[in-house]
C-alpha cells in the first residue's frame, strides 16, 4: 500500500482544509450569514457612535476644559454599563428568547440615540450614551450565546468567531471611520448646511447611527427566526437543565452561574487564565507610550509598536484554528497565555526597538490565539442553558481588568524614577514601564499555568509531545484513537470489533463502535438502486459517499472528543475488494478514499488473517475473489508494519478475540498505556446482539 503524504498514523481529518473552505462552509449557513450581516451593521454603529458622540459633545459646549474630556466622557459612559450590568445581560440571554432580547435592545439603542440628537444637551448626551451601553450589555451575550445554535456542527464555532472578530475589529472600523469622514466632510464641498453646520452634521451622524440599530432590529425580527433555537448541539452531560431553570429566580440564576464556574474546572481555568491575560494586556496598554519613549527611538516607536501588536493579534486569530487541529483547545488556551507571558518578559527586558517589535508581535500572536480559543471553548464546550451568563462574565471581566489596569498602571509607572544605562553600547532608559510589564508577565504566567492545570483533561499524550506535534509539518492526531478491524467477507469482523470495544471500555477513555459503512445495506442499496448505478466506478463513488458521511457524522466528532473509535472494515477491506473484484486502479481508489475520509487513517489496524473456506484452486468466482482480497490485505500490512497487527483468525470467535487482546497488550505500552483496560474481563460474545452472518460486500461485477 503506497504511503500518503501527511496521512501518517492518526493524520487528522480535515487537516488540509484551507481557511477559505472553512469560511465558505460557515457562510453557506443562511441564518449565520444574516447574523454576520447584522453584526456588521451593529459594529459599524458602535464605532460610529463613539466618533459621532465625541464630535457632538465638543459642539454642545464652549468650555475648553469640557471639550478636552469629551472623548473620555463618551468612552467611560459607554463602558460603565458593561461593568455594572453585564451579568443581567447574560441572565436575559439564558432566561428569555434571545432574538426578542436582541430586537428590544436594538430598538432601545435607536431610541436613545435619536433622543440625544433631539434634546441636544450635554448632560443628556452622557446619560443617553450610558443607556445605549446598557442596551448593548443586553445584546452582546444573547448574540454570542445564539451563534453556536445556528451552526451545523460544534467545530464550526471557531471559524464563526473568527468571522465575527474580522467584522467587528476590521471591516466595521474601516467603514465607520470612512463614513464619518465622508459625512463630516461633505459640507465642506457642497455646503449643504447653513449656520452652525458642524453641530447639524454631528447630529446627523448620531441619527444615522440610530437608524443602523433600527435596521438591525428589523432584520433580526423578520429574517433570523433561528436565533430563538435552544440546545441544537446539546452536550452529553449537562450540569444545569433548562427545565430546572424555570423554577429559579433572578438571584438564584446568577448564583447558579457562579456556582457552575466554581464546580467546573474547564470554565474556572478559562476565567482565571483570561484574568491573567487581560491584566497583562492592561499593563501593556497603560505603559505603551512611556515604554516607547524609553527606547529612545523617537515618536514613531509608539506607532510601530501599536502596528506590531495588532498585526500579531490578526496573525494569532488567523492561525489559532490550525493550532487547534494539532493541540486541543483546553491545552492551547493555557499554553498561549504562558507563551504571551514569556514574550512580554522579553519586551520588558528588550534594549532595542528591533527586539521590542519582534517580541510585541509575538505577544499579539499569543494573545489573539488565547482570546479566540477562549470564546470558542465557551461556544462549543459550555451548555446552552448557561452559555449567556458565562459569555457575559467573560466580557465583564475583560472590561473590568482592562479598565482597572489601564487606570492604575500610569500611577505605578510614576513611582519609579527614570534612569539612563548603557547596554551593549546602546543607551537605554529605565523607568517604571519595565517593572510594570514584568509584573504583568508574572501574573499572566501564573494564571496561564493555573488555567492549563484546571482545563487539561489529562490526556495520554504528554504536553511536550503535544507541542512537538503542533510544530510538525505532518502532525499526528492527539485527541482520539482510531482502531480499524479489517478482513475479508468470510471473516466476522463485526463480532471481533464489538468484543474489542467491550474490552477497551475497561480503560480510561470512552469507546465508540462505528460499523462498516459498506455493510449498511439499506443505505448503500438505496443509493445505488435509486440512482440506477450499474458501473463499477459509479458504485465505488456511492460507497465513498456513504463512508464520507459516517466519518463526518460519527467518527470524527468522537475522535475530537477524545474517544477510542473501533471501526470494522474502514478503508483497507473496501479498497482491496474493489481493486481485486472490479479491477479498478488501486491508486485511484486510494485517492478517492483519501478525499472521502479527509485523509483520515487508523492509528492501529487489526487485520484478521484467515484462509477463505475453500482450496486455492477452487474455480468458483466467489472463492477466487476472496483469495485475491486476502492477498491484497496482507500486502498492505507488509508495506506498513508499524500500523498493522496481523491476527491469525482461524479458530473460534473466542480464540480469535483472545489473540487480539494478547497482541494489543503489547501495543498499549508507554504513552498508550491509558488505553489498555485496567481490569481484565472474560471474553463474552452475546449472540443476541451480534450478527450471526456477516453481509457480503456490495457485489461489483468485474469489467
Amino acid at each position: 500500500m503506497r504511503s500518503v503524504p501527511g496521512a501518517g498514523p492518526g493524520a487528522s481529518s480535515g487537516a488540509e482544509a484551507s481557511t477559505i473552505n472553512r469560511v465558505r462552509r460557515v457562510l453557506a449557513i443562511k441564518p449565520f450569514r444574516r447574523l454576520w450581516g447584522v453584526t456588521y451593521l451593529c459594529s459599524v454603529a458602535d464605532w460610529l457612535n463613539i466618533l459621532a458622540l465625541t464630535g457632538l459633545a465638543t459642539k454642545l459646549t464652549d468650555n475648553y476644559f469640557a471639550q478636552n474630556f469629551a472623548f473620555v466622557g463618551v468612552v467611560l459612559t459607554g463602558l460603565a454599563p458593561g461593568l455594572l450590568f453585564a451579568p443581567i445581560g447574560g441572565l436575559l440571554a439564558d432566561r428569555f428568547d434571545r432574538r426578542k432580547v436582541m430586537v428590544v435592545a436594538d430598538l432601545l439603542r435607536c431610541g436613545f440615540l435619536l433622543s440625544i440628537a433631539i434634546v441636544g444637551a450635554p448632560w443628556w448626551l452622557l446619560v443617553g450614551n450610558f443607556l445605549v451601553g446598557c442596551a448593548s450589555s443586553m445584546w452582546i451575550p444573547s448574540k454570542e450565546a445564539a451563534v453556536p445554535n445556528l451552526l451545523r456542527r460544534p467545530d464550526q464555532v471557531e471559524t464563526a468567531n473568527q468571522l465575527g472578530m474580522v467584522m467587528t475589529y476590521g471591516l466595521a472600523v474601516i467603514t465607520a471611520a470612512g463614513a464619518n469622514a465622508i459625512i463630516t466632510g461633505v459640507n465642506t464641498t457642497f455646503h449643504l448646511f447653513g449656520d452652525n453646520a458642524s453641530l447639524s452634521i454631528a447630529k446627523l451622524v448620531v441619527i444615522i447611527t440610530g437608524l443602523l440599530y433600527l435596521a438591525s432590529a428589523i432584520i433580526l425580527a423578520t429574517r433570523i427566526p433561528e436565533l430563538s433555537l435552544r440546545n441544537v448541539h446539546a452536550l452529553p452531560e449537562q450540569k444545569l437543565k433548562p427545565a430546572d431553570e424555570e423554577r429559579f429566580g433572578v438571584g438564584q440564576m446568577i448564583a447558579d452561574g457562579f456556582r457552575f464556574i466554581r464546580s467546573t474546572p474547564l470554565v474556572r481555568g478559562l476565567l482565571v487564565g483570561a484574568f491573567g491575560a487581560f491584566a497583562a494586556g492592561g499593563a501593556v496598554i497603560g505603559s505603551a507610550k512611556p515604554y516607547s519613549s524609553s527606547l529612545l527611538a523617537g515618536d514613531s516607536a509608539f506607532n510601530l509598536l501599536v502596528l506590531a501588536v495588532f498585526l500579531g493579534l490578526a496573525t494569532g486569530m488567523a492561525t489559532a484554528p490550525k493550532l487547534a487541529r494539532r493541540l486541543p483547545h483546553d491545552r492551547l488556551f493555557g499554553i498561549s497565555i504562558v507563551a504571551a507571558a514569556v514574550s512580554l518578559t522579553v519586551v520588558a527586558l528588550s534594549p532595542h526597538l528591533a527586539f521590542s517589535l519582534v517580541a510585541v508581535f509575538f505577544v499579539g500572536i499569543w494573545a489573539g490565539t488565547a482570546f479566540l480559543t477562549g470564546v470558542t471553548i465557551i461556544g462549543s464546550r459550555v451548555e446552552d442553558a448557561i452559555r449567556g451568563r458565562i459569555n457575559a462574565i467573560y466580557q465583564l471581566m475583560m472590561k473590568l481588568v482592562l479598565f482597572g489596569t489601564t487606570v492604575t498602571v500610569p500611577l505605578l509607572v510614576g513611582l519609579v524614577h527614570q534612569r539612563n544605562v548603557t547596554v551593549w553600547g546602546s543607551e537605554l532608559s529605565i523607568d517604571g514601564t519595565r517593572p510594570v510589564m514584568l509584573g504583568g508577565a508574572v501574573i499572566a504566567l501564573v494564571a496561564g499555568l493555573f488555567a492549563y492545570r484546571q482545563m487539561d483533561d489529562k490526556r495520554t499524550e504528554p504536553i511536550l509531545a503535544d507541542l512537538r506535534n503542533a510544530l510538525r509539518l505532518t502532525p499526528r492526531r492527539v485527541n482520539g484513537f482510531l482502531i480499524a478491524v479489517e478482513g475479508t467477507t468470510a471473516i466476522n469482523t463485526a463480532i471481533q470489533a464489538v468484543n474489542l470495544a467491550d474490552w477497551l471500555r475497561g480503560g480510561t477513555r470512552p469507546v465508540v463502535v462505528a460499523a462498516d459503512p459498506a455493510l449498511d445495506d439499506q443505505r448503500l442499496t438505496a443509493l445505488v438502486s435509486g440512482a440506477s448505478l450499474t458501473g463499477a466506478r459509479a458504485q465505488a463513488l456511492a460507497a465513498a459517499a456513504v463512508r464520507a458521511d459516517i466519518v463526518e457524522r460519527h467518527v470524527q466528532p468522537a475522535l475530537d472528543a477524545g474517544s477510542v473509535v473501533v471501526m470494522e472494515r474502514f478503508v483497507d477491506s473496501p479498497l482491496a475488494h474493489l481493486s481485486a473484484v472490479a479491477g479498478l486502479d488501486s491508486d485511484e481508489l486510494e485517492g478517492l478514499a483519501d478525499w472521502a475520509t479527509g485523509r483520515l487513517r487508523p492509528d492501529l489496524t487489526v487485520l484478521l488473517d484467515a484462509a477463505p473456506n475453500g482450496a486455492p484452486r477452487d474455480k468458483s468466482t466467489a472463492m477466487n475473489d476472496q483469495w485475491r482480497v486476502q492477498h491484497l490485505l496482507t500486502e498492505m500490512a507488509a508495506a506498513d508494519p508499524d500500523r498493522y497487527v496481523v491476527i491469525d483468525a482461524d479458530g473460534t470467535d473466542v480464540e480469535v478475540a483472545e489473540r487480539i487482546r494478547t497482541a494489543l497488550r503489547a501495543v498499549f505500552v508507554g504513552r498508550l498505556s491509558a488505553l489498555a483496560p485496567t481490569t481484565e474481563k472474560p471474553v463474552t460474545l452475546p449472540m443476541e446482539t451480534l450478527p450471526v452472518e456477516t453481509p457480503e460486500e456490495p457485489r461489483v461485477e468485474a469489467k
